[in-house]
């Protein structure tokens, strides 16, 4: 089967790709490695890692990187679609962060929920504190939707504690800024929800209750948040405020407060840019404080990002800016990274985009490996929670990770898998989502469709899923936890979440530094 594929020419010393795109073919039967390959890859691994010593250094400088939604069996297809989508079999292959030295496996569930929502499994990575689903930054007092009992709530954040150390500090995401993950960074609030004001309920403002957006603009500790990018731009604007991208769209906000404008009035160094042209021309030397929101709503996949004047920056470009001008602060910095899309086209039961986006968290992990020094800097790679992905069937090494399940012939050619109707399935599918034949049909009963290699080629094509609904849903499992750099030797075994936000802490001697 042909399909086209994004070939990534890395640099590892550098960190540097370009990005083209070939016709690769996965009915090619590359040359068979030998036994010795794997054999020897062991003891190479081996010799590798009893050279690398435990770094008990204080910490300069922490980059926390969450790729939403990315649980182990997302990590294994992307590192396979990476692989293939430079002409490998794919298997061999590793992702930037599977190389770090040290890992541990995270406990996800919320203190109300077995299967976790996004905002509480962030909090917890933000502040330290478990807590309930669909809370931001609150302790596991407070009550959802519920404005007075999240008064007396707030739990600092690791934004908030190196604003107050001094620390300059990024937060950078390609879903909206005031989403649950990235809003978890510097924001307080009892639903997930109130990202505008727009979206507070009545009566809500007047006992103390803020909406997210404004939170970041009104920030009040340190200097601000140095770096924000991202999307969500609706919601810094006025309802009566013309969109500069989108013809006819307006902004959501209701209290007439152009946030946007707002962050510019704070000094000659607070620009705000919305496309990628403007993004480009940011130089990093003359110290700048940077809003940029990027789409109304959340940034396009990186399938989709638009290569033009007015597009977005890639994942990995944002990464690139941020560390380049957080890293002339004296003082060093705390940067969040979100790869927010991963979760949202798992959701919509398209593996093709979920896993495109997760190869784009790799190259930014690399690129951010690449600019910093392993010596001073701690950079964790983890996800907030998993999705019902499943990688099944038997398909033959090197087998088109997105294709139908196939396994070789006698004469090598790579054949379709059926099951006992049969029908030819997917190596990838769902436990429930939109790609169920009865989320369309309910009175189906001729059972599955006759899948064909071209179908499930499409882009769009989603995914099979057992149990029917409108959208994909979470998954309970543990994630991994990647580290490398000092106090990464401080992640092994299985730990509850809200332990990354610790190690944090104990690296950067956060709190201490704050006042806490």
């Amino acid at each position: 089967m042909l399909r086209y594929a994004a070939l990534l020419l890395c640099t590892a010393s550098l960190g540097a790709c370009t990005q083209s795109t070939i016709l690769s073919s996965n009915t090619n039967n590359p040359a068979p490695k030998t036994g010795d390959y794997w054999y020897d890859g062991a003891q190479d691994t081996l010799a590798q890692r009893k050279t690398v010593k435990p770094n008990k250094s204080r910490a300069k400088n922490v980059i926390l990187f969450i790729a939403d939604g990315m649980d182990p069996t997302t990590v294994a297809a992307a590192r396979i679609y990476d692989g293939q989508s430079r002409g490998e079999e794919g298997e061999e292959n590793l992702l930037s962060f599977e190389r770090f030295p040290n890992l541990a496996m995270s406990k996800t569930y919320n203190t109300d929920l077995q299967t976790p929502d996004s905002a509480g499994t962030m909090s917890a990575m933000a502040t330290g504190y478990k807590t309930k689903g669909g809370i931001i930054s609150l302790d596991n007092t407070a009550e959802r939707s519920d404005c007075a009992s999240s008064l007396n709530a707030h739990a600092p954040t690791l934004v908030e504690l190196a604003e107050r150390a001094g620390m300059a500090t990024g937060v950078v995401s390609t879903a909206r800024l005031t989403h649950a993950t990235p809003a978890a960074t510097y924001a307080h609030s009892p639903d997930r929800n109130w990202e505008s004001d727009a979206n507070l309920p009545e009566g809500a403002f007047e006992m103390g209750c803020r909406d997210i957006a404004s939170q970041l603009i009104d920030f009040e500790y340190g200097d601000g948040v140095d770096i924000a990018l991202g999307g969500g731009r609706s919601n810094f604007l006025p309802t009566d405020f013309k969109d500069p991208e989108d013809e006819g769209k307006f902004g959501m906000r209701k209290d007439g407060r152009n946030l946007a404008a707002e962050w510019m009035t704070k000094s000659n160094s607070h620009v705000f840019i919305w496309n990628e042209k403007q993004f480009d021309n940011i130089d990093p030397s003359t110290d700048p404080k940077i809003l940029g929101l990027f789409e109304r709503s959340h940034m396009e996949y990186e399938l989709d990002r638009p290569e033009d004047d007015n597009g977005e920056p890639s994942l990995e470009k944002m990464t690139r800016k941020a560390i380049d001008i957080l890293s002339r602060k004296e003082n060093g910095y705390v940067l969040v990274i979100e790869a927010g899309r991963v979760d949202h086209a798992h959701h919509g039961g398209n593996a093709a985009r979920a896993l495109r986006d997760a190869q784009e968290f790799s190259q930014a992990i690399a690129a951010a490996r690449a600019m910093t020094n392993k010596d001073d800097t701690l950079i964790i790679a983890t996800a907030d929670h998993g999705h019902t992905l499943s990688f099944a069937g038997y398909p033959a090494k090197g087998n088109d990770i997105l294709g139908l399940a196939a396994q070789r012939n006698d004469d090598g050619d790579l054949e379709p898998l059926k099951g006992l109707d049969g029908k030819p399935y997917t190596t990838l599918a769902y436990a429930n989502g939109p790609g169920s034949v009865f989320s369309k049909n309910p009175d189906l009963t001729d059972g599955r469709p006759e899948l064909s290699a071209e179908e499930v080629a499409d882009h769009d094509f989603l995914q099979p899923a057992l149990v029917p609904s409108y959208s994909e849903s979470h998954g309970g499992q543990d994630v991994t936890i990647y580290a490398s750099g000092p106090g990464a030797y401080l992640f092994s075994g299985v730990v509850e979440q809200n332990y990354i936000f610790h190690v944090i802490d104990d690296t950067l001697k956060l709190r201490k530094r704050a006042g806490e």
